[in-house]
């Protein structure tokens, strides 16, 4: 799966070495020294994937991550020597799709990169789909939740939970697997990170969030869509006052 790769590392040792690698499959390789060049190169380039290293010069990658959200859906494989949840969690609700910390592997990178790369043509091809739920919508092309008509704002990371929830009422899915198919993780200390992305989604889709109609817990297992939901007249006022 040949792509177009925006690389953002400042230290320019590294950035060889990564071209070198990502070259070797088969990739077309645009380096960017700082951030100020990386968002440049972004728009002029219309790149498949991005490779963003936190810790750059005039830019910082996290607020080039966030930029880039406002203008593009491009997946984003964020780099960083700060490894505490704190941070992780930031650059995923900033929109990342993996997080790899400092030091590691070449080899892991273009191991992530296949995999974003897999996971976003799978995506594509589910897109034109709009999920819809009682008076639940959401959209994959827009990138947009609707509750009874009215948008409510959600972060990246929330949005994709309940996208990956709601492509499937019904089917139960794990912490892990909610981790896996929207971040690209599998490090258990961030599986209870999904409770409260649940829980925020909850006190914005739900009439009740202590007794919700949308996002069932499946105790000792996980999350899953309900498969109907009755219309509620609490609940489009809740959302009307959420936007």
């Amino acid at each position: 799966m040949a792509a177009r790769i925006l690389v953002a590392e400042d230290d320019h040792k590294q950035a060889d070495l990564v071209r070198r690698y990502l070259e070797r499959e088969g990739h077309a390789v645009i380096v960017a020294p700082d951030g100020r060049v990386a968002l440049d190169e972004a728009r002029r380039r219309s790149p498949d994937l991005v490779i963003l290293d936190v810790m750059m010069p005039r830019v910082d990658g996290l607020d080039v991550c966030r930029i880039l959200r406002t203008e593009a859906d491009v997946p984003i494989i964020m780099l960083t020597a700060r490894s505490t949840e704190d941070d992780l969690l930031l650059g995923l609700d900033l929109g990342a799709d993996d997080y790899i910390t400092k030091p590691y592997s070449p080899r892991e990178l273009v191991a992530r990169v296949r995999t974003v790369l897999r996971r976003s043509s799978r995506q594509a091809s589910l897109d034109d789909d709009v999920h819809r739920i009682g008076e639940l919508e959401v959209d994959p092309v827009r990138h947009e939740v609707r509750l009874a008509g009215n948008r409510v704002d959600v972060t990246p990371a929330e949005f994709k939970i309940l996208a990956c929830l709601a492509a499937s009422p019904g089917r139960v899915f794990s912490r892990q697997y909610l981790l896996e198919q929207a971040f690209g993780f599998d490090h258990y200390v961030l599986e209870r990170t999904v409770d409260v992305h649940v829980m925020n989604l909850r006190r914005k889709i739900e009439a009740d969030p202590t007794a919700p109609a949308y996002l069932l817990t499946v105790y000792g297992v996980g999350y899953k869509m309900t498969e109907r939901a009755k219309p509620s007249a609490a609940v489009a006022s809740r959302a009307a006052d959420a936007t």
